[in-house]
């Protein structure tokens, strides 16, 4: 079986996206995962030649069990760039078009790569994909100082384009006022602030992802203010 086929129905889940790069979300997306129950997809992967693949590193923050599938990447590209960039450094063609979901019975959570303008092949950015697949959109956020004009910026893009957001998950050290400001500007549901981890692990995961209500829940529309980790 194709691992990345489909049955042209878009899949159940979350396409989790960044305000920039190393914003988080590759934490996230495990956090999401383990909260879920879900299986994770990164499509495209870039930067191995520098450092582990995201995928390697989500099946270590899942840690053993749960049952989670973790599909493979559908191009794997060394240079840490964007993959329109890295592929043409390798002489690889992308095209977005031929990209295909992997079959779930549980929620998928996709993880982009870079932001949402991050070139993806000759003719499609990041945001162009998660049109594509359908899925409504997470987008992670740094907590700190700079976040409401990036954050702000890219729910506009994505709105601009039609795309359904979950919500913003903030991640970094608490701060009330660019969570009021989000919220009251985006307009968008915090769904989740991830808090600086003294150990980023399996145990550290599961204790954040205790804390996010179901994805059904936020699906209805539902808990606006609870998910936050020690809440």
């Amino acid at each position: 079986m194709n691992p990345h086929a489909s049955d042209g129905k878009p899949p159940r889940g979350v396409f989790v996206m960044g305000t920039d790069t190393d914003v988080g979300k590759t934490l996230v997306s495990a956090i999401l995962a383990k909260a879920w129950g879900g299986d994770y997809w990164k499509p495209y992967q870039t930067g191995i030649a520098v450092a582990a693949g995201d995928t390697e590193t989500v099946a270590v923050l899942l840690g053993p069990g749960g049952g989670h599938v973790l599909h493979p990447p559908a191009c794997v590209l060394r240079a840490p760039l964007a993959p329109w960039a890295a592929a043409r450094a390798e002489g690889v063609t992308l095209d977005v078009s031929a990209l295909r979901p992997p079959r779930t019975a549980v929620p998928l959570v996709v993880e982009g790569a870079g932001g949402l303008y991050v070139p993806v092949d000759e003719h499609c950015m990041m945001i162009d994909l998660a049109a594509r697949l359908a899925l409504p959109v997470v987008l992670v956020a740094r907590s700190t100082l700079g976040t409401i004009n990036h954050t702000l910026l890219s729910l506009r893009a994505l709105r601009a384009r039609g795309l359904p957001v979950l919500g913003v998950v903030m991640n970094g050290p608490p701060s009330p006022g660019n969570r009021e400001a989000l919220e009251r500007f985006g307009p968008a549901r915090v769904i989740a602030e991830i808090p600086p981890l003294a150990r980023v692990d399996a145990a550290a995961v599961a204790a954040v992802a205790a804390g996010i209500p179901a994805l059904d829940a936020w699906m209805r529309g539902g808990p606006a203010r609870d998910a936050r980790p020690g809440a």
